[in-house]
């Protein structure tokens, strides 16, 4: 692990962790709009366009590197309850380049105002659109990160249940899979995650749950019957409490003969991507992400 990512580690856990145990919505989103001034801006040659997706606030990112025939659907996390694609900016011009795709983030709607299916359903909808737009899905990916990554497995699930035709690759940073949080990790790790506090994850849970049962797979992505799904990358860090999400949704996949690529990231805090500006471990797993991608699809 470089010097940076142990100041990275010592950072989270201050400014993070200590600081947001049991935050209201409101409260975290103040918190993560005042992150978005800090979150520097793309490159010049990149063109960032504001796009409705099927009724969804998207963004539609491209760099020079970017094909025409290859597209991403970025899902960001935030617990279900916050984040926004504004504060992503850093990292998928990146993610961009790496794939040498464009990218289309979404602002999908978030809990409490609108619990499960919401997120789902805006995420289903701004896929399609992007396939109506003219996007071969045999050169897409979906990625997400957090609640994110497990948002985009839970698409996967839906999408092959009602017949649409699925991505060519699926990429899931730190996912949250099980929403009823029987994940060992939750108890194991809680001291040495730097970055998330165990305890908060009941709360978040219900709200976007809102009553719906946290083992429906559309939901909790871990309970789903994978069989048939396209190929699919994990990555987490060795310390976080969603662990055993990632660990246990990478077994399931593996037992329904899914292609599933699990890297677990030593003493990395919960998606680390995010802090790629100042972090060379997240270089290195947005340059794997890059190669899975051009690997898995047309």
């Amino acid at each position: 692990m470089s010097l940076r990512g142990e100041f990275v580690r010592l950072g989270t856990r201050w400014f993070i962790k200590r600081r947001t145990r049991c935050e209201t919505a409101q409260d975290m989103r103040r918190r993560l709009g005042a992150i978005e001034r800090l979150c520097p801006r793309p490159p010049a040659s990149t063109t960032t366009t504001a796009v409705n997706a099927g009724n969804v606030k998207a963004h539609r990112i491209t760099t020079p590197a970017s094909h025409h025939v290859r597209h991403l659907l970025y899902l960001h996390g935030g617990g279900y309850r916050a984040g926004a694609i504004i504060c992503y900016r850093h990292l998928t011009w990146r993610i961009a380049s790496a794939a040498r795709a464009c990218v289309l983030a979404i602002d999908y709607r978030l809990a409490p105002e609108h619990p499960f299916p919401a997120a789902l359903d805006d995420a289903m909808s701004a896929y399609r659109w992007m396939v109506a737009e003219g996007a071969d899905p045999r050169g897409c990916a979906i990625i997400g990160d957090s609640a994110g990554g497990g948002l985009a497995l839970a698409m996967l699930l839906r999408l092959r249940d009602e017949g649409f035709q699925t991505p060519a690759a699926a990429i899931a940073i730190s996912p949250w899979t099980d929403l009823a949080l029987t994940g060992a990790s939750l108890h194991r790790n809680a001291r040495s995650d730097p970055m998330l506090n165990a305890s908060d994850l009941p709360m978040l849970a219900a709200e976007y749950l809102n009553g719906a049962d946290p083992r429906n797979p559309y939901a909790s992505p871990l309970y789903g019957d994978p069989v048939g799904l396209p190929p699919v990358l994990i990555q987490v860090g060795s310390d976080e409490i969603l662990h055993d999400d990632a660990v246990r949704m990478a077994e399931r996949l593996r037992s329904a003969k899914c292609r599933v690529e699990l890297e677990i990231w030593p003493r990395m805090p919960h998606a680390w991507h995010l802090f790629v500006p100042v972090l060379p471990e997240a270089h290195r797993a947005i340059r794997r992400i890059g190669d899975f991608v051009e690997s898995s699809s047309a």
